[in-house]
């Protein structure tokens, strides 16, 4: 990220700024979760409406993943992740200031949501610029580390956060000190890209449309939405499945917390295991089956090894999102490109995917218990399989020239 015609800004502090947006990303979602049925009950919410609040986020991370795409030809893609996190950190403050009302909760969460919209959207983006292409599995890593690793601590502390600030508003808003930090190392970072951009010249002819004709790009939508379905579903429902069982908010929590930091570990190892390989298909299959075992045991033995669960749940759904990033980037012919991809693939994924928890939660109320919710989960794996299968490594990289046909 240099020109010889302005300074440069160390590479550590670029990936710094990343590290810390990142981790901002998964605590709105994962800080709720543990804490749902203490705010289903003070609020008198039903489990579809709960489900809601995890649909309001993945909802914006689809619908506005165009607009983002926009916000960062016009602002620069830096300067629009600085804006996310900005929104980031009011919805967190209106989520948590509100003292416990449904007005707050909700507004909170959507503005927030948005905020994760525009900064999730544009940092693979950024990791094509930053990393070489032999080393864009270890950025890749690095965020989805860092973003596993912030829900991990939101899982885990927001019970002990609840009772030591005293209620479970104030736990929610705690979250709001790690956006405003993220915030401020990522000026520096911002304001360096804009100065390269007034030393760049304009390129021209150059499409900033979503590559709606590609077939890769629909492939990887596909699968992302799949995955995405899983994924939220089991973040919103995994814990509230085994509090009705009998465990305590505490327990749960934790149990949250395997299921997140199984995913911390996965989600940075399996980028840079794509980056020895040329041909993802084995890790992509591979990950989809140990999350879909996960779902299946929580289906059909929930109390046999829930320990297990978590981290075969965690440890697959964290790889093939993981998975997913890189190749956002790796199925991209440049930065541009990436950014292109990434907001037609958040797009249609997330879109489809802000139903599952809502939907899940409708499963759960019509079934009155958490059985049949696991049932769909496992199923839902099947189609991911028939996705991952045919992303193959000579597929056509979006942006790449189409072929001149002799004639």
């Amino acid at each position: 990220m240099s020109t010889p015609d302005a300074p440069t800004l160390p590479r550590w502090a670029v990936v710094a700024g990343l590290v810390l947006v990142a981790s901002n990303l998964r605590t709105l979602m994962a800080s709720l979760p543990p804490l749902a049925e203490t705010v289903r009950a003070d609020l008198g919410l039903s489990n579809a409406w709960m489900g809601v609040l995890t649909t309001l986020p993945v909802l914006c991370m689809g619908l506005l993943a165009p607009v983002a795409n926009q916000l960062g030809r016009r602002l620069g893609a830096a300067s629009a992740v600085g804006a996310g996190v900005g929104l980031v950190l009011v919805g967190l403050v209106l989520r948590g200031v509100g003292n416990g009302t449904v007005w707050s909760l909700y507004a909170g969460t959507l503005v927030a949501g948005a905020g994760i919209a525009l900064a999730g959207t544009l940092l693979p983006g950024i990791v094509k610029a930053v990393f070489p292409a032999h080393r864009a599995g270890l950025g890749t890593g690095l965020t989805m580390m860092s973003m596993m690793g912030g829900a991990a601590l939101a899982s885990a502390l927001s019970v002990p956060l609840a009772g030591a600030l005293g209620g479970w508003s104030t736990s929610l808003l705690a979250w709001a000190p790690l956006a405003a930090v993220a915030g401020l190392v990522w000026i520096p970072v911002a304001r360096h890209a804009r100065r390269l951009a007034a030393n760049r010249p304009v390129p021209e002819d150059v499409s900033h449309a979503l590559p709606w004709r590609s077939p890769t790009a629909w492939l990887l939508a596909a699968y992302l939405s799949f995955q995405s379905w899983q994924f939220y579903s089991s973040l919103a429902w995994l814990a509230p499945t085994y509090e009705s069982g009998g465990w305590s908010a505490r327990d749960a929590g934790l149990l949250m917390s395997v299921f997140t930091g199984a995913q911390l570990v996965s989600g940075l190892v399996a980028p840079v295991l794509l980056d020895r390989r040329t041909d993802a298909r084995v890790l992509l299959v591979g990950a989809t089956l140990l999350g879909g075992l996960g779902e299946a045991g929580v289906w059909l033995a929930p109390d046999a090894a829930p320990w297990l669960w978590a981290v075969m749940i965690g440890g697959g759904q964290g790889a093939c999102f993981a998975l997913g990033l890189g190749l956002l980037v790796r199925y991209a012919a440049t930065a541009r490109d990436s950014a292109r991809l990434t907001a037609m693939g958040f797009l249609v994924s997330y879109t489809v995917a802000s139903a599952g928890p809502a939907t899940m939660g409708a499963v759960r109320d019509a079934s009155g218990g958490y059985t049949w919710l696991w049932a769909v989960l496992a199923l839902v794996g099947l189609p991911q399989l028939l996705a991952s299968s045919r992303l193959r490594p000579d597929a056509d990289r979006v942006g790449t020239p189409e072929p001149v046909v002799s004639r």
